[in-house]
């Protein structure tokens, strides 16, 4: 099984799919104990995060226009780089270990560790921060694989090395999802959570410095372009804050309801929204 499958199915022990039978809690906290609310909470991310492009103001500016800017430039350079690291199949092994231990064995690991500590310790706070950052990448892990298929790019390990985006129309559709990476989209947002829920400088230098060498690693292993790991860590570090802003603001969410419904075909899953409240 591939390391990202397996670490996806690791999350999904804190955050299932809607596939899973709903049941009343009297909770709105997503805990294994309301595994319901954690795929309610997933929900309201995606919905958010999609819909995001339509509530931005002027005030964003100040963070796209760079986004745009910088995406523009590693595209442009993405070949050339590529051609100057060579290719070194040691090196390449070497440094694909590093991220996958870094970028998803590591935090998957760190966010199990958290929540049973914090449940062992009767820490909340630890608990929540590892249940967001659970939240955050699994978030970050749905949004990537449409994104994926819809950018249709090819690594620098498929067809002539350049990265070419749908090489062959529809007619070979999907050819690669090299943009955005995987590696770095999960880490950054989990990075970005960590930082956010322990605000201090030793935990936001390691949790970031941690996410840099995952991103970099990813391109000196030829899985990734510059733009592809530059994209993702953009993406999972907007996805990071924006799981731990949503948390203040939870009041909003709870206009949003998660129940089963009948249908002519059994029992379904139904999400709701009270305009009323």
């Amino acid at each position: 099984m591939h390391p990202r499958s397996l670490v996806f199915l690791a999350l999904l022990l804190l955050v299932p799919t809607f596939a899973l039978k709903a049941q009343s809690s009297p909770t709105r906290e997503c805990d294994l104990k309301s595994l319901q609310i954690c795929a309610l909470h997933v929900a309201q991310d995606e919905v958010g995060i999609i819909t995001m492009p339509f509530h931005l103001t002027g005030a964003n500016l100040l963070w796209i226009a760079p986004f745009g800017v910088g995406t523009g430039i590693a595209l442009d350079k993405d070949a050339e780089a590529l051609r100057s690291l060579g290719v070194d199949k040691n090196r390449e092994d070497r440094f694909r270990k590093v991220s996958d231990y870094g970028g998803l064995y590591g935090p998957a690991a760190a966010v199990g560790a958290g929540y049973i500590a914090g449940s062992v310790l009767h820490n909340d706070h630890l608990r929540e921060t590892a249940v967001l950052a659970a939240e955050a990448m699994a978030d970050s892990m749905i949004l990537n694989k449409g994104l994926g298929y819809a950018i249709d790019r090819q690594t620098p390990r498929q067809g002539d090395g350049t990265g070419r985006f749908w090489p062959h129309g529809t007619k070979t559709w999907p050819d690669g999802q090299s943009m955005a990476s995987d590696h770095s989209i999960l880490v950054w947002s989990f990075a970005h959570v960590v930082a956010s829920e322990y605000n201090s400088f030793a935990t936001k230098a390691l949790v970031y410095s941690l996410a840099t060498t995952v991103s970099a690693s990813r391109v000196v292993a030829r899985e990734h372009f510059p733009s592809d790991v530059f994209v993702g860590s953009a993406l999972g570090y907007v996805i990071g804050g924006y799981v731990v802003r949503r948390r203040l603001t939870e009041s909003t969410w709870d206009k949003f309801a998660l129940s089963t419904v009948g249908t002519p075909n059994g029992r379904g899953m139904q999400l709701s929204y009270n305009f009323a409240r």
